[in-house]
């Protein structure tokens, strides 16, 4: 299926929003809270997830608990032709969570999480040592005020009278 731009309705977001909520709830019981059958249910959950919308089920993990307190967004300045390279290099960092080629001042956005400030200050010597990186700048993460959300974002996009009000859906 295209992984193009698809077009999310007031159900879709209903079911996704209820699985945010309660990730470990059964097909049967989200059709019963949506009002929909199960049939209905698995086929949007399977369009979703053909789609790439939907991209996992899996426990999402709280960094700072789980032992890993300092975090910080590293922007690295690379040399030219080198984004293949150093994302190999930086496959090869667990302490890099997420990272993300850039515009702008900085080639690549990094999300680093660290066990202390002496292990994060460890790492950036670390990325200094590569011949792909030219400079970084780092910034430590002090505490979250939004946490990662795409909920409000999809739900925007649904227009009121995308709303289902035929017989047999309850809200």
């Amino acid at each position: 299926m295209d992984r193009g731009a698809h077009r999310l309705d007031a159900l879709d977001v209903d079911l996704i929003a209820r699985l945010r909520a309660e990730p470990r709830i059964g097909i049967l019981e989200l059709s019963r809270r949506a009002g929909v059958a199960r049939a209905t249910v698995q086929a949007r959950l399977r369009r979703l997830e053909q789609a790439g919308i939907v991209t996992g089920y899996g426990p999402e993990i709280d960094l700072r608990t789980a032992g890993y307190p300092v975090q910080a967004f590293v922007t690295l300045e690379i040399a030219q032709g080198s984004l293949d390279q150093l994302t190999k290099e930086l496959e090869d960092y667990p302490e890099v969570v997420q990272a993300w080629a850039t515009t702008g001042v900085g080639d690549v956005l990094c999300r680093v999480a660290a066990a202390s400030h002496d292990d994060l200050q460890a790492l950036l010597i670390d990325l200094h040592h590569s011949v792909t990186v030219a400079r970084s700048v780092s910034v430590v993460v002090l505490s979250e005020i939004v946490s990662f959300r795409t909920l409000p974002l999809i739900a925007k996009s649904v227009r009121p009278q995308d709303h289902d009000n035929s017989p047999g859906r309850r809200t």
